[in-house]
């Protein structure tokens, strides 16, 4: 008989979060390798449209029975693409680590708004604190692009709805959820995507960079965080997500020679805190 079975089954969406960040975050290298080559909106179209064709082919949609709760599963899938779309817009003009502090306010302000218990609210102040320190918030901020910073913030209010109606909608329809979420997004933001994409776009020398960005940071993420999305309350998977610009920083570290003061070491700090606190104060989602 297992001494911690509820902490043992809330461990395993953890590890799911952290591989599906870890996956997006190499995607997010290749992605912005091929901004120059085919744009933003380029990029936006190839990952959704070649992620849509992959999570088809895994999950077979066309098989699944729909329940009566269908607007959660139409406002996660435009939510989805919103989120990918807005935020890539916002790199074009706005530096990596102000767009990145930007878009966190949707997940933050999912945990604050969701939390109850004061502990909760520790964790969410440590991960506010941690991403204030950690990017570069405090510097510059006046000198940053108007309309980059709009697009940063929207794709936050896309992500916190997609964590909200994502839950819902998975709930109701099962990990097969990503299939059609995507699809639908791929419906809406792949024709303004091509639109407004480089020529090269339909080059087949793109195709591969092309097909490792969807599998890094569509198919595979997004399919990992749908399960952990139905088995966490809303609270602890907005705060985990707290994890993502500090793995960001450690990549760039590792692959890139950065190197980071010790106030941002104290920032990481905070967040793996954060991070490590809310998984081990879990309450079953049913609680949320």
């Amino acid at each position: 008989m297992t001494l911690f079975p509820h902490r043992s089954s809330s461990l395993i969406p953890v590890l799911l979060i952290f591989v599906a960040m870890l996956s997006i975050q190499s995607g997010a290298a290749l992605a912005k390798s091929l901004f120059p080559l085919i744009g933003a909106s380029g990029v936006t179209a190839l990952r959704l449209c070649i992620g849509t064709i992959i999570l088809c082919a895994v999950f077979k949609p066309w098989r699944m029975r729909f329940s009566s709760h269908r607007l959660p599963l139409l406002i996660y899938g435009i939510t989805l693409g919103g989120m990918n779309f807005l935020f890539y817009l916002s790199l074009r003009t706005v530096p990596l680590g102000i767009a990145v502090a930007l878009e966190f306010t949707g997940p933050l302000a999912v945990a604050m708004l969701s939390s109850r218990r004061i502990i909760d609210f520790l964790w969410v102040f440590l991960a506010v604190a941690g991403l204030w320190f950690l990017l570069p918030l405090g510097h510059s901020i006046g000198n940053v692009d108007l309309t980059g910073a709009a697009c940063a913030i929207g794709a936050g209010a896309c992500w916190a709805l997609y964590i909200l109606f994502g839950q819902k909608a998975g709930a109701n329809h099962g990990p097969g959820t990503v299939a059609i979420g995507t699809f639908i997004a791929a419906l809406v933001f792949c024709p303004v995507g091509v639109y407004y994409a480089e020529s090269t776009l339909f080059s087949t020398t793109i195709l591969p960079l092309g097909i490792a960005v969807a599998i890094l940071s569509t198919a595979l993420p997004y399919s990992l965080e749908m399960i952990a999305l139905t088995r966490l309350p809303a609270r602890t998977f907005s705060t985990l997500m707290s994890m993502e610009p500090a793995i960001a920083a450690l990549s760039g570290i590792l692959f890139l020679g950065e190197h980071l003061s010790l106030l941002q070491w104290m920032a990481l700090t905070f967040i793996i805190t954060a991070s490590i606190g809310a998984t081990l104060t879990i309450k079953p989602a049913n609680a949320n």
